[in-house]
């Protein structure tokens, strides 16, 4: 029986496997399809000949480059910003004491459960009236840190024994060369997983940069996929060409990076 039950199990987790893969790897072949074989009906599984040239057409009808190169710009500052706040917040919650302490954390939890479609009204209306449309720090203020990152920053904190911050202050140390020399080795996988997932929220950004910004100089890749739409209809190999080269970065930093993922999530939920 129990044999069975594995048996099951693993034709249950090959399954759910194909049908997670399937798409991602039709989304390439597609890519390097013929317009006709793209939308053929029933679909087109495998291209007769690969057309590479799909992705040069992509860098001659869009400026793709440009887009990359404010995706990387956006998503990077964003994720240096939060890890940088997160931490600070964080830090001062688990190891500061200071009046309102309890109030000040049940507010941010409490701001955890506003969804964030009812306040990106509020936040365009704040970036119009600073007059930042149409500007690279309109696509990055409203990001510059995160209270889920700073809870959960906050809880893999808690365990860390507050030793090693009584001792570090005994010794002479200030806060910030406790957070530098001793909290953040420590914290290490938490970081970790809170600057991938941050930047890889910012890669796939898409209705905040649709709404503050009008010219294609500031767009960022998702929104580039638009560029291949026209009055006559999609040029759906070139937007799947495009789709791929926005999704294979972050395919190949949570490849790299999916060990420390894992064992940041693991020790919060063990020990948060």
């Amino acid at each position: 029986m129990k044999k069975v039950l594995t048996i099951v199990a693993y034709i249950f987790l090959i399954l759910l496997a194909i049908i997670t893969v399937f798409p991602f790897i039709y989304m390439i072949l597609a890519g390097l399809m013929t317009f006709r074989e793209a939308t053929s009906i029933p679909p087109t599984l495998i291209p007769a000949s690969f057309q590479w040239q799909n992705y040069t057409e992509v860098f001659s009808k869009a400026p793709f480059l440009q887009y990359f190169i404010n995706t990387v710009a956006v998503s990077a500052i964003t994720t240096i910003a939060t890890l940088i706040t997160s931490l600070l917040a964080a830090f001062a919650l688990t190891s500061l004491n200071f009046k309102f302490k309890g109030v000040v954390i049940a507010i941010m939890i409490s701001l955890l459960m506003v969804p964030y479609e009812s306040i990106i009204f509020t936040n365009y209306n704040t970036i119009s009236k600073m007059g930042l449309l149409n500007s690279y720090p309109a696509l990055i203020i409203p990001f510059l840190t995160s209270i889920f990152y700073i809870y959960y920053l906050n809880t893999y904190l808690r365990s860390i024994s507050s030793t090693f911050y009584k001792a570090a202050k005994i010794d002479g140390a200030s806060d910030l060369e406790y957070i530098r020399k001793i909290l953040i080795p420590m914290s290490k996988p938490a970081l970790v997983t809170v600057g991938i997932l941050t930047f890889i929220s910012s890669w796939n950004s898409f209705l905040w940069p649709l709404l503050v910004t009008n010219e294609k100089k500031y767009r960022l890749l998702n929104n580039g996929l638009s560029a291949f739409t026209t009055e006559s209809g999609n040029d759906v190999h070139l937007q799947l060409a495009a789709a791929t080269l926005t999704v294979i970065p972050i395919l190949i930093i949570y490849l790299v990076f999916r060990k420390e993922i894992i064992r940041g999530v693991a020790k919060n939920g063990l020990k948060g």
